[in-house]
């Protein structure tokens, strides 16, 4: 039996909001086994997107158990979670959150460089080669279109290697060209690199090329739905 990569174990998130607490997560019970490919669709409001934060430390669960690669998240401090996420995953987001004084090989190299690498320059052109920019490292973003950035916001999330990539509606805010071309590349760099994949999307192409998906309503698991796929 594979040991699962991602484990959460009756997960929960509640915040305050202005009219009290509001529950975001209900009781979340799911494994993510290594190498797999999972598809997170659903309703606006639905969870989507605050149940891959949790999985990536970016939000802490306030409820249950959340158990990545062995390591308790639930446990951890801002700091513990910030060099665990350089250390084992790479996120892309909707909005691409590059750094706009540097180019897109110094957006890429960062991260490399910040976890001890000595060829991050070198690692870093070759992601960004492998997108299809190898004539666009040294543009800064604001000389680049959504579709170029999106493919940088990729590069600087698979260099690192990681063992688990999170992506957050990673073709959201891009046209169907670029869309599709992003979606490519995505698979591709999973297959590449062996990672274990995770992505919230709306869009029913890009869900269905997972190995499973899971849907959710209300802040729960949708069971039906996750048993008719």
């Amino acid at each position: 039996m594979t040991d699962p990569v991602i484990s959460l174990s009756e997960a929960s998130l509640t915040l305050m909001g202005n009219a009290g607490k509001v529950e975001i997560l209900k009781d979340i019970t799911l494994k993510v086994n290594r190498g797999e490919t999972l598809g997170l669709v659903g309703p606006s409001g639905s969870g989507k997107s605050s149940l891959l934060m949790i999985m990536g430390g970016l939000e802490q669960a306030t409820g249950g158990r959340v158990g990545v690669l062995g390591h308790d998240m639930t446990a951890m401090d801002e700091d513990e979670l910030a060099l665990f996420r350089r250390d084992h995953m790479g996120v892309v987001f909707q909005s691409f959150h590059l750094i706009p004084t540097m180019t897109a090989l110094e957006n890429v190299a960062t991260p490399l460089e910040l976890a001890g690498a000595r060829d991050a320059f070198d690692r870093a052109a070759d992601e960004l080669r492998a997108v299809g920019l190898g004539d666009r490292m040294d543009h800064y973003p604001g000389q680049l279109s959504g579709g170029e950035q999106q493919r940088v916001a990729l590069a600087r999330a698979a260099a690192p290697r990681p063992e688990i990539l999170l992506a957050d509606e990673p073709t959201g805010n891009l046209d169907g060209v670029n869309g599709e071309a992003i979606m490519q590349m995505l698979f591709g760099l999973r297959d590449r690199h062996g990672a274990t994949l995770v992505l919230v999307t709306h869009a029913r192409e890009l869900a269905e090329r997972c190995d499973r998906v899971i849907r959710l309503r209300d802040g729960r698991l949708d069971r039906m739905a996750e048993a008719a796929e």
